[in-house]
């Protein structure tokens, strides 16, 4: 009598291969955008960020009373300079070049080029670009310290 033996035939194995990769190749794209979207989420995270910061800052400012003050003191000891004055930028931080006690050390940024995983630009005076690593200026977010304005020029479609 022929001992009868065990396993896969050749076929086999190649039928399982060929369905294996028919699956690959349906999934695959649905987990292909998944970059742009990570991205765009990460701009939509930063901007939240931004404007819960330029609230809280102006917030502690009003309360200080004094219009003249161009820093706030926060709670955990960071001094954040902010703008002077009576019109829009009375309190807002600061966005400038080679200063990382405005808005940058508001977010409590590492460095006023570097935010968390974003690279901060300075294209204009009083402006501020927040930049995901690795992205483009199609997806970005971008503060205006004249008017504490925060803009968000992001989509996950041209954050990829």
């Amino acid at each position: 009598m022929m001992a009868q033996q065990k396993g896969f035939t050749l076929v086999e194995l190649i039928v399982v291969i060929v369905i294996l990769g028919i699956l690959a190749a349906t999934a695959l794209p649905r987990f292909i955008n998944v970059t742009g979207d990570a991205r765009f989420a990460s701009v939509q995270g930063m901007a939240g960020a931004l404007r819960s910061a330029v609230s809280v800052v102006q917030s502690k400012w009003m309360v200080a009373g004094s219009t003249a003050d161009s820093t706030v003191d926060m709670a955990d000891g960071q001094t954040v300079t902010v703008g002077t004055g009576a019109d829009a930028d009375g309190g807002v931080p600061i966005a400038a070049s080679g200063d990382a006690t405005g808005i940058t050390r508001a977010l409590r940024c590492e460095s006023d080029t570097a935010c968390q995983g974003f690279t901060v630009s300075y294209p204009v005076a009083a402006t501020a670009r927040f930049i995901p690593s690795g992205g483009t200026a199609t997806c970005m977010v971008e503060y205006d310290s004249t008017t504490g304005a925060v803009t968000v020029t992001a989509s996950a479609a041209n954050c990829n």
